[in-house]
């Protein structure tokens, strides 16, 4: 095992009890000045909106609303001026991973003077200046943003989606599973694509003696296909979204990837198709985490595929490698029976005209051919974008 050190603090209220008793009192434990960050109409249709606004009536609230999937830096740039301007205490983030990813850089940005890009870029910036508390209510489970360090943020003008971390996880998180019954089924599929990409990530990694990270992510594989499903099929389970929701913070709090040792490949991957392209960003690790794992799937990477074979998949009676040639196909197909859209073009990508310059910017971003699992190459990113293209038919 490797040495590590690990904190987190944030305050987790899980279960449908604890906004309407406490997030009155949350927020005012830090002042009476709080920015409301959120996405677009869903949260005013479902109610909550209001529901939100009628807890905190006599706090002093600003609304930042409109923030977009793959949150861009203008949001980013909005917020910043507002929390100057009203001199906010804290951030109150309701909705998704977007929402809460723009609130933190928000967060950081109220105490940087210049244009908050610059704190995207380089994180070791946002460690130099304090951070506003932000408070979420998480409406959809997908990214772990509740209960983490980082963010990713988009600048459709350059264009680049890029990863930050900064010095504090959320404050305080209200994760209530039944305001997820209203998530479209084709979000709650992304969404459990985002974690079970998330877990892969960990999951594959050169660190042969970190055993209790891979039993633990095991673990949470096998909660995600199971419970995944169900909530596509049955939105209002709320075993189904409890056990997805919860899945969705521990697949991403540290706790799992701790003593690991390579960086992230499909992520990286995908973050260039989704800053070219503004795909759905779950989507589009479902559509390359195959690719990728056919890809990765070698002499030396053979035990582990077949371990990933038999302890998520209950896959036995084969040698190793026939075993991690299944573990591979039953990913695609599990995925596929969440994700109607599994090749590039069935996301709107019919031309290859921008492989070659999203593929140098994954490994220069994602330092992909020193640092990753399997070392990756421009080469080989271009030729993983291209299998894309195609059906999954090994």
């Amino acid at each position: 095992m490797l040495d590590f050190t690990f904190k987190n603090t944030t305050d987790v209220r899980f279960g449908n009890d604890h906004i309407d008793a406490e997030l009155h009192d949350v927020l005012s434990h830090y002042g009476q000045n709080v920015l409301l960050v959120y996405g677009g109409h869903s949260i005013k249709k479902s109610g909550l909106y209001e529901r939100v606004l009628n807890l905190i009536s006599d706090l002093n609230v600003t609304e930042l609303a409109g923030i977009e999937p793959n949150p861009k830096i203008d949001s980013i740039r909005q917020g910043q001026k507002l929390a100057k301007d009203s001199q906010v205490d804290v951030i109150l983030a309701v909705g998704g991973g977007s929402v809460i990813d723009a609130a933190k850089v928000i967060g950081s940005a109220a105490f940087y003077d210049g244009d908050p890009w610059e704190l995207v870029v380089d994180s070791a910036k946002r460690y130099e200046i304090d951070q506003l508390p932000v408070v979420d209510i998480l409406t959809l489970s997908a990214t772990g943003s509740e209960m983490n360090f980082g963010a990713v943020i988009s600048n459709p003008d350059i264009p680049l989606k890029k990863g930050t971390g900064g010095p504090n996880s959320p404050a305080v998180s209200f994760l209530d599973p039944t305001l997820t019954y209203t998530v479209p089924a084709r979000q709650t599929a992304a969404g459990a694509s985002d974690i079970f990409s998330h877990l892969c990530e960990q999951y594959f990694d050169n660190n042969a003696s970190n055993d209790i990270s891979r039993n633990m992510i095991e673990g949470l594989m096998r909660t995600v296909i199971y419970w995944a499903p169900i909530a596509v099929k049955e939105p209002e389970n709320y075993d189904a979204r409890a056990n997805l929701m919860w899945v969705a913070t521990m697949a991403l709090n540290g706790i799992v990837g701790l003593g690991t040792i390579n960086s992230w490949t499909v992520h990286p991957l995908e973050h260039e198709l989704s800053a070219h392209y503004d795909i759905t960003h779950g989507i589009g690790l479902a559509i390359l985490t195959p690719r990728w794992m056919e890809f990765a799937l070698n002499t030396n990477t053979k035990p582990l595929f077949a371990r990933f074979a038999r302890a998520v998949w209950d896959q036995y009676g084969y040698d190793d490698m026939e075993l991690a040639e299944n573990s591979i196909r039953r990913t695609h197909d599990w995925l596929k029976s969440l994700n109607h859209e599994m090749t590039l073009p069935d996301v709107g990508i019919t031309d290859d005209s921008k492989f070659e310059e999203m593929a140098k910017a994954a490994v220069v971003d994602g330092k992909l051919s020193t640092d990753a699992y399997v070392p990756v190459t421009e080469k080989d990113a271009i030729r993983i974008y291209k299998d894309s293209m195609e059906e999954f038919n090994k």
